[in-house]
C-alpha cells in the first residue's frame, strides 16, 4: 500500500496544510467538503504538493518534519511560483 505526504493550499488565504493519507483523492474531497473541522474554514483548498511513501510510519516522520521551521523553508520554496 502506498501513503501520501500532501500540502494543501488554502485558495481563499495562502495557508498551507500538511498531512498523510493512504488515499489522497479521498482525502482531498473531505477537506473541500468541510468534513475537516481544522481545514473547512478555509475551503477550497488546491493540492499543491505530494510525496509518496511505502509505509505509513516514513510518511508520518516525513509529515512532523513538513511542521518544522526548516520543513516550513523547504516547503516555501517548493510551493512558491
Amino acid at each position: 500500500m502506498e501513503y501520501f505526504v500532501y500540502i494543501l493550499e488554502s485558495e481563499i488565504d495562502g495557508r498551507l496544510y500538511k498531512g498523510q493519507t493512504s488515499d489522497i483523492d479521498k482525502r482531498i474531497i473531505e477537506h473541500n467538503s468541510g468534513k475537516t473541522k481544522s481545514t473547512k474554514g478555509f475551503k477550497p483548498w488546491k493540492l499543491v504538493y505530494l510525496e509518496t511513501f511505502g509505509t505509513r510510519e516514513e510518511a508520518v516522520l516525513r509529515e512532523k518534519y513538513f511542521k518544522t521551521g526548516s520543513g516550513r523553508e523547504f516547503l516555501k520554496e517548493k510551493t512558491t511560483k
